[in-house]
């Protein structure tokens, strides 16, 4: 571990096996090695990263947009995606012997074409090609190192002007109601834009749900107890009627569940909170409202853990994880995302017609789609979702209610009928 000083919150760079390796060029033809991302160790044990150029130097210009992202909370994952696109720049720029602040338009084409190809060697020539990056990806890497210009433009560095032009307002899929009286003012626009297609989102049938949880754990009523995982019955459960992403279910406190009392409906606080494996709310804070099957499957599952021992372990109860580890130590600790991951793929080893792409992020897709295609207004969703503003759910699913076809997939409108889903 060697001591840096690059910024008030980052004092330790880590090495060891975090080291970038040569890439197969370099090892073929013994040249220097590519910048690449860094991670770092911070004195409050969080995690982030930076990018150091291929003689293991701090590259600082990205540095300090990093930081600058860093000051306005960026979660430790969009640092690292942001790092990670802001290295493969750098990278091309090392490659050509650019400087980053001397770069020309036809460079950010040449850069377009390197991601497009997985490669920024025009020398290699592979015998089986590999498959080319999708546009979506293309341009989310494309629109980060733009971000990086657009803050050394705003810090008086001038770098790459070309960048954005002066041009009327265009409108978006979606508009204010009074839009048509704002005043329109130029707008700097993109000189850099690649073309994306719609996808279609992947999407979970109730009935490939409903197996799922099936398969996880069932209530034995002779026995008069749950048989099965009912911790994984609970995490589909969840996931499949709130929409909450994996990190912010994996998150939760006992405290945070707060059970129906009377007529008063359950909700579920999603909190901004530091979490041993990194985890956080990405879509914010915000409060759930869930109904009654979905509140009574947790109390029972409460009963569960204690069964399991949980009671005897677990000191304080309200802070401790709803979702934990019960077969392997350290018991009770809090579960990481990779064991969600690892089993959700042995559960699409079962006959559950679980396509073999599914990840737990589907569930979130599904229930947007769901809420939608059921009548559930747009703004009601986006604050649902924990989006910052109803443009991304319309951008995410402003095509769900064009489409009839999706009204083919289930009967949403029974499967939902069980839901809460208040203004709140």
């Amino acid at each position: 571990m060697t001591a840096v000083d690059f910024g008030d919150s980052i004092d330790v760079l880590e090495r060891s096996i975090f080291q970038p390796l040569p890439s197969a060029w370099t090892w073929m033809c013994g040249g220097d090695s590519m910048a690449a991302v860094q991670r770092v160790a911070l004195e409050t044990t969080e995690t982030t990263w930076t990018v150091v150029d291929r003689s293991f130097q701090l590259v600082e210009p990205v540095e300090s947009f990093l930081e600058y992202g860093r000051q306005l909370d960026y979660r430790p994952n969009t640092t690292r995606a942001y790092a990670q696109s802001l290295a493969q720049w750098w990278s091309f720029l090392e490659d050509t012997d650019t400087l980053w602040n001397a770069v020309k338009l036809s460079d950010f084409g040449d850069f377009v074409a390197s991601l497009r190809q997985r490669s920024q060697f025009d020398s290699i020539r592979q015998i089986k090609p590999q498959r080319l990056r999708s546009s979506n990806t293309v341009r989310l890497r494309v629109q980060v190192v733009m971000s990086f210009y657009s803050y050394q433009a705003a810090c008086g560095v001038e770098a790459a002007p070309f960048l954005w032009q002066q041009g009327q307002r265009t409108s978006g899929r979606y508009l204010g109601f009074l839009d048509h009286i704002s005043r329109r003012t130029p707008q700097k626009r993109a000189t850099v834009r690649i073309r994306t297609t719609t996808k279609s989102l992947p999407l979970l049938s109730p009935l490939t749900i409903d197996a799922l949880q099936a398969a996880e754990a069932h209530y034995e009523a002779s026995r008069g107890e749950w048989v099965g995982d009912l911790r994984y019955r609970l995490l589909w459960a969840l996931l499949a009627e709130t929409g909450m992403r994996i990190g912010e279910a994996l998150s939760l406190q006992h405290r945070d569940w707060n059970t129906s009392r009377g007529t008063q409906t359950a909700t579920i606080s999603i909190v901004s909170r530091p979490h041993p494996h990194g985890l956080a709310a990405k879509s914010g804070e915000r409060e759930i409202h869930v109904g009654s099957r979905l509140d009574r499957l947790y109390a029972d599952y409460v009963w569960w853990l204690c069964d399991a021992g949980a009671d005897a372990v677990m000191i304080d109860w309200d802070s401790s994880y709803i979702f934990c580890n019960v077969k392997k130590p350290p018991l009770f600790a809090p579960m990481r995302p990779e064991s969600v991951y690892a089993h959700l793929d042995l559960m699409k080893r079962q006959d559950l017609d679980l396509p073999a792409e599914a990840t737990p992020h589907w569930f979130r897709h599904t229930h947007a789609t769901a809420l939608l295609l059921t009548g559930t207004p747009v703004h009601v969703v986006s604050r649902r979702l924990g989006h910052a503003n109803v443009q991304t759910t319309m951008n995410t699913y402003g095509h769900v209610t064009e489409s009839a076809e999706l009204e083919a997939l289930a009967n949403w409108r029974a499967y939902v009928e069980g839901w809460e889903r208040p203004n709140a």
